[in-house]
């Protein structure tokens, strides 16, 4: 078989096809707009496919009839995979941009296409235009290989710098040959060989798409695993990792860090008196109240039931034991709606400074839990403090 660029725009359009069946049917679940952002790209390879199609035909259409499909299709494909990314990402859409960057490309190349004809013109506006919309993707990877956790930028990062040079070898090569090609279907090697490699462009940025999706999807376990379902603030396992990574940064800077085990007083008579949904309602507003007492930076969690731990660093006993009282007397002011009617609540603290002979947070967790159950003996609502 001779690869001519009827050949190769034809092999082209098959792959085209099944990269985009593969992205359709072989993705489900997960994030649903990086979901619909391999959808939209699935799409833009259906209208690659098309224009490779009309190419692999060109001696049975019009010529002015392959510039302006094949062009139109090519262009909107750019454009849904500018927005397909950024979908992925969940950045700004950018779709003005790109639609006026679609309309200014068409309206050039049809220009010199049809009213002032000429090959290399309007190869070079078209690269441009071209060129403008590969760089919005890499705007969007920007930093992408310099994190381990994000080698799927890497990827398209390569797949776009890739097409650049493709770009920038094709219109030299038009320019300074001494008999350039008048048509990308006219018998070139400079045209045979950008087919065959244009159409390795597609495959190299679908399997991009496809880790990247898959690195989003690992990501959002990640979290999902580490955060509690109920209240939206982290869970143990969390709370373990993220409570350790905060007291090795505090020793670092040699920060002292506070430990808070807050429990909410006779909270099981709310769930058998209203119910566990009215429970859950309560708990939600009491993470409410106790966020609203805390910094960015300090760490908030549940470790089981109603009974929720704050990390805070750069504090002394004093500081810890004023955060805990404002806490306290937060949520004893607040009303908390259960059904129709208003509710009080009140809630015990122990609180622990971690001690710098200790290795790690759990030792400060103890005394912390200690100081919490001597808070229950004094009769709830109170605040204890764990002696060094």
């Amino acid at each position: 078989m001779q690869l001519d660029v009827a050949t190769l725009s034809l092999i082209n359009a098959g792959q085209a096809l099944a990269l985009a069946l593969m992205l359709w049917f072989g993705t489900q679940g997960g994030n649903h707009r990086a979901l619909s952002g391999l959808r939209l790209r699935a799409v833009a390879l259906l209208l690659e496919a098309g224009a490779d199609f009309l190419l692999a035909i060109d001696l049975r259409i019009s010529p002015v009839a392959l510039l302006l499909w094949g062009n139109t299709l090519n262009l909107a494909a750019q454009a849904l995979t500018v927005i397909a990314l950024r979908m992925v990402l969940n950045l700004p859409l950018r779709w003005r941009t790109v639609l006026a960057l679609g309309i200014v490309g068409w309206l050039g190349v049809t220009w010199l296409g049809i009213v002032h004809p000429s090959y290399p013109l309007r190869v070079l506006w078209g690269s441009a235009i071209i060129a403008c919309n590969v760089f919005l993707n890499i705007a969007a990877l920007r930093g992408g290989c310099r994190k381990r956790e994000t080698r799927a930028r890497c990827v398209l990062l390569w797949a776009y710098f890739l097409a650049l040079a493709l770009l920038a070898w094709r219109n030299v090569s038009l320019w300074t040959l001494a008999s350039p090609p008048t048509g990308i279907a006219t018998p070139s090697s400079v045209n045979e060989i950008y087919v065959l490699l244009l159409g390795i462009q597609p495959l190299l940025a679908s399997i991009g798409f496809l880790l990247l999706y898959n690195e989003i999807l690992q990501r959002e376990l990640f979290n999902l695993a580490r955060i509690d379902p109920l209240t939206g603030v982290t869970n143990r396992l969390g709370l373990l990792e993220a409570s350790e990574t905060l007291l090795t940064l505090a020793r670092s800077r040699k920060e002292s860090v506070g430990v808070l085990l807050i429990d909410a007083d006779h909270f099981k008579s709310i769930n058998d008196r209203f119910g566990h949904d009215s429970g859950d309602r309560v708990l939600l507003e009491l993470v409410s109240n106790i966020r609203r007492m805390l910094r960015v930076s300090d760490l908030v969690g549940r470790i089981g039931g109603e009974e929720f731990l704050v990390v805070s660093h750069s504090v002394k006993e004093a500081d810890l034991m004023a955060l805990a009282e404002r806490i306290r007397a937060a949520i004893e002011n607040a009303s908390f709606a259960i059904g129709d009617e208003p509710h009080a609540l009140t809630v015990s603290i122990g609180a622990a400074i971690v001690d710098a002979s200790e290795p790690d947070m759990m030792a400060a967790r103890r005394r912390a839990d200690t100081a919490l159950y001597e808070a229950k003996r004094a009769g709830r609502n109170c605040v204890m403090i764990s002696p060094h």
